[in-house]
């Protein structure tokens, strides 16, 4: 049975698809590891640039970043078990809770999630420059972060194609831990992309993904535009005006946020 959220979707519900990259055919540039370093404009001596750049090489091709995504119905009638409004994905465990995601995705036809990650390659490289050079090693982790996350942004673009070909449209991707949506609906996002069996990826006790640098993601998507509608206007086939652009609104972190600290943010 659909639910209204998804009536008149086309979207193949329900149904995780691999995805792979070549990480040499991501872009991977040496101003977004510099972000992840925490750089703010200090003058970098040349063996340091040259460190850096020699880094993002060997994450380029010593890497393959893999992913998953699927699209699924959206439930957002009911109610968690302290009776406050909820979304949940129709035909899995999936509960996401609070209010953040509950406005992300109550007026979505569909959702789309996914999951992203480098594996545990990156997890032993990491682990051997550690013991051996921590320097290159704090090269290597924010060369990775860097990846990962244009690793997720590929996947997202992907999707969000995927949606446009049926006439949806997507809000930027919104993941556990962000605003008031806990950690622990990680454990149900990866059970419903099957993510354990498909890309290796494992939960600490504190619900922390295994490899680290892992990411899975969650949006809504949306009727198309249609011609004269006014932004904002979700019934008309519109994004919801707060969902039209990524912000820090909402981040349970964003007073001690060290990337707002330099003036920049965890996304790009």
């Amino acid at each position: 049975m659909s639910t209204p959220a998804e009536e008149g979707t086309t979207l193949p519900l329900g149904m995780p698809r691999p995805w792979h990259a070549d990480a040499e055919s991501l872009r991977l540039e040496r101003a977004e590891v510099l972000r992840y370093l925490g750089y703010s404009g200090q003058e970098l001596e040349a063996e340091l640039v040259e460190r850096i750049d020699a880094t993002i090489e060997e994450a380029r091709r010593g890497l393959a970043p893999r992913g998953t995504g699927a699209f699924f119905g959206i439930d957002a009638l009911g109610t968690d078990d302290g009776g406050n409004p909820c979304i949940r994905l129709v035909d899995t465990t999936v509960v996401l809770t609070g209010r953040d995601i509950y406005r992300h995705l109550k007026d979505a036809r569909a959702a789309a999630v996914f999951a992203v990650t480098l594996g545990m390659e990156s997890e032993r490289r990491l682990r051997v420059l550690s013991s051996q050079q921590p320097l290159d090693a704090t090269l290597y982790d924010a060369a990775c972060s860097a990846l990962v996350e244009e690793a997720a942004e590929t996947l997202d673009r992907k999707l969000k194609r995927d949606a446009a070909a049926r006439g949806l449209i997507g809000n930027w991707r919104f993941s556990c831990g962000y605003g008031d949506l806990p950690l622990d609906a990680q454990q149900s996002l990866l059970d419903a992309l099957d993510a354990r069996r498909s890309l290796g990826i494992t939960l600490t006790p504190s619900n922390l993904m295994i490899p680290s640098k892992s990411i899975t993601a969650v949006f809504g998507l949306f009727l198309a535009p249609r011609e004269g509608c006014e932004a904002g206007d979700s019934s008309a086939g519109t994004l919801p005006a707060a969902d039209a652009v990524r912000s820090c609104r909402g981040c349970r972190v964003v007073a001690s946020c060290s990337f707002r600290s330099r003036h920049t943010t965890c996304w790009s």
